[in-house]
């Protein structure tokens, strides 16, 4: 990519990746320039991604200050050149793992944390209602618990476990089905 011309391959997973974006709560641009970034052999300036994507330097700058926030990114530098570099961390998995653990920190955490504040004012007079907050307060205690162990994994042990999956639903198959989160019908 050093003349930034993209190849139709790159290109299409460029505009995929920004389409995707708002999906994700990110702006467009911002998922094209991680693309962009993701598919580089070699780190990226500014210049080059403005280049590449046909986009204005004040696009690229807040695309990457978002994704440093976020950190999706790299900088990198090059002996003898001032300009910042940018690119994805190699690891798939790294990315993975910062993808969720960004998700979590901006969007669970605090929904976890609203929950507990809910649960810690006492009754309200709306049994249904508090029972319902305990029951949800409950389950992202018990995902992210899970999480935070599928964490500590090291990445190998991780893909192992994943792709034992079928195995280990069929061995929950052939156990008593428990749901806590189950709603109790009268």
């Amino acid at each position: 990519m050093a003349d930034m011309k993209l190849t139709p391959l790159q290109q299409d997973f460029v505009l995929h990746f920004g389409e995707m974006g708002s999906r994700w709560g990110i702006n467009r641009t911002v998922g094209q320039i991680y693309a962009l970034l993701f598919l580089s052999e070699q780190p990226l300036n500014a210049e080059q991604i403005t280049e590449g994507l046909s986009i204005s330097r004040s696009n690229t700058s807040m695309g990457l200050k978002e994704l440093q926030s976020w950190e999706l990114v790299r900088l990198r530098h090059k002996q003898g050149d001032r300009r910042d570099y940018f690119t994805t961390p190699d690891d798939l998995w790294e990315i993975v793992r910062t993808l969720v653990a960004q998700r979590r920190k901006r969007e669970i955490d605090p929904t976890l944390t609203k929950l507990r504040e809910l649960e810690l004012r006492g009754p309200q007079g709306d049994a249904y209602a508090e029972a319902r907050i305990a029951e949800l307060r409950e389950l992202i205690e018990m995902m992210t618990a899970f999480h935070d162990e599928m964490n500590r994994l090291e990445t190998e042990r991780l893909v192992q476990l994943m792709t034992m999956g079928r195995k280990l639903g069929g061995l929950l198959d052939k156990t008593p089905k428990l749901n806590p989160f189950r709603r109790k019908t009268q």
